[in-house]
């Protein structure tokens, strides 16, 4: 593995940092001990020996934690908690992957290297702010990778790159250090729902370091056989991303699930995202620290020191009708599914598709309003690969689950994709640029 990622990362930039003599000891201990116990080796160590990457947004123990920024982190040099749940169960961690500066955007350019390229094509971008590490899922650099989700952070990237992504319920994966807006998730992405939820699995669980971590979601509930699945199609849709995920239709019928196709159920939540996103950042930036930053993040740094507490008290106020709204809503429905993404892959140093480009507009995420909403909320969501377009760009499936209902949908999530029966596989990092 880390010979691949030095064969081929040079051109895709998914990693940041690449591990060395520590991975290759616990690799050699892994054959020891794999050699020596046989199946018993795997009792308490279940991803004994599976390469791993980890977003340089998370810290980590023995690789440097830089935050996809030339602002210094201060934050102690100690193994977050998911990395140390993955390492106590036996993986390996290959390396840091990639993130825009402190993870502000859903794209992957940042100052401290070149934009990470989407598998597929490499002229276009991975996604972000986990594109380093869709991206190294997509190309076979890890079996599986951590991502942190802000207002899709995970979503994203696993749409453009052709992997699963799962969000879990806000509290379910403990993030620290904690955020203060409230909106960023720690989850997985790999290849395979069965591997999102394994790693979920073991993830999960509270930490004191972060208070709102608990102790995992309610008792299992499946619901009925056939399922309510509100089908929602949000405003700027390509025709190639629906006419790939409406194949998806006829397999969730055929499931014996009801699918009723629903106009998107609450307003746009979007200025109050900005006000509150805006605002965590301009916390954390004083002006000393300027010269060091992202142009198009310290935009957004600016607008959050313009604001009053008035207005940051009227998105909270925002934050919690969505969440009354769509509390509601999910009385009605046992999932929502939609589009993850409403358009390709745009190119890839860009920050976002032209008509929300500017920095200064503040508009730099306002082209995946299917993926913010759920941050705002804390509910699950889970990108699934169901399709490629014309152009030969993966697309991906949303399904959202109620507050606690992570299983159910990660267990609709793999029924539908071994119906789908597919492989999404890019040709890998020599692909075509375009």
């Amino acid at each position: 593995m880390l010979a691949a990622i030095g064969a081929s990362d040079a051109e895709l930039g998914a990693f940041v940092t690449v591990a060395g003599d520590r991975a290759l000891r616990e690799a050699a201990e892994a054959d020891r001990l794999i050699a020596g116990l046989g199946e018993a080796a795997f009792r308490d160590r279940p991803l004994l020996g599976v390469p791993v990457a980890v977003k340089d947004l998370i810290q980590t123990q023995d690789l440097p934690t830089r935050r996809g920024s030339l602002l210094p982190n201060r934050r102690p040099a100690v193994d977050a908690p998911a990395v140390a749940r993955l390492r106590a169960a036996g993986a390996i961690v290959v390396g840091k992957t990639a993130t825009s500066e402190h993870g502000w955007s859903a794209s992957t350019v940042s100052r401290v290297a070149g934009p990470t390229r989407n598998p597929w094509a490499l002229g276009r971008t991975a996604g972000g702010s986990s594109g380093g590490s869709a991206a190294a899922v997509s190309a076979g650099l890890c079996t599986a990778a951590l991502g942190t989700d802000g207002a899709g952070s995970i979503r994203i990237p696993a749409a453009f790159c052709g992997v699963v992504g799962f969000k879990p319920s806000a509290g379910r994966v403990p993030y620290v250090p904690p955020c203060a807006e409230g909106l960023a998730h720690v989850g997985p992405l790999a290849r395979s729902v069965a591997d999102a939820a394994a790693l979920t699995s073991l993830l999960a669980g509270p930490d004191h370091r972060d208070p709102d971590s608990v102790t995992g979601p309610p008792a299992l509930r499946t619901g009925p056989v056939s399922l309510r699945i509100g089908w929602i199609e949000f405003p700027r849709t390509s025709g190639e991303v629906r006419r790939a995920t409406e194949d998806v239709l006829p397999v969730l019928t055929g499931l014996g699930h009801r699918v009723e196709r629903i106009d998107v159920p609450f307003p746009d939540p979007y200025a109050a995202l900005v006000d509150i996103l805006a605002t965590a950042e301009a916390s954390g930036t004083s002006p000393a620290d300027e010269q060091w930053c992202d142009e198009g993040r310290l935009a957004v740094v600016r607008h959050g020191r313009s604001l009053s507490g008035t207005a940051v008290l009227r998105a909270e106020e925002v934050r919690l009708a969505l969440r009354a709204t769509l509390g509601a809503v999910m009385d009605r429905y046992h999932l929502l599914a939609m589009a993850t993404v409403p358009v390709e892959p745009f190119a890839a140093d860009a920050i976002a598709p032209p008509w929300a480009a500017d920095p200064d507009d503040l508009l730099w995420l306002a082209w995946s309003p299917a993926t913010y909403p759920f941050n705002i909320t804390g509910q699950p969501a889970l990108s699934l690969p169901v399709g490629v377009t014309p152009g030969g760009l993966p697309v991906g499936l949303q399904l959202v689950g109620r507050l606690g209902d992570d299983d159910l949908v990660l267990a609709v999530a793999g029924r539908v994709e071994a119906e789908l029966g597919r492989a999404f596989v890019p040709a890998g990092p020599t692909a075509e640029r375009e």
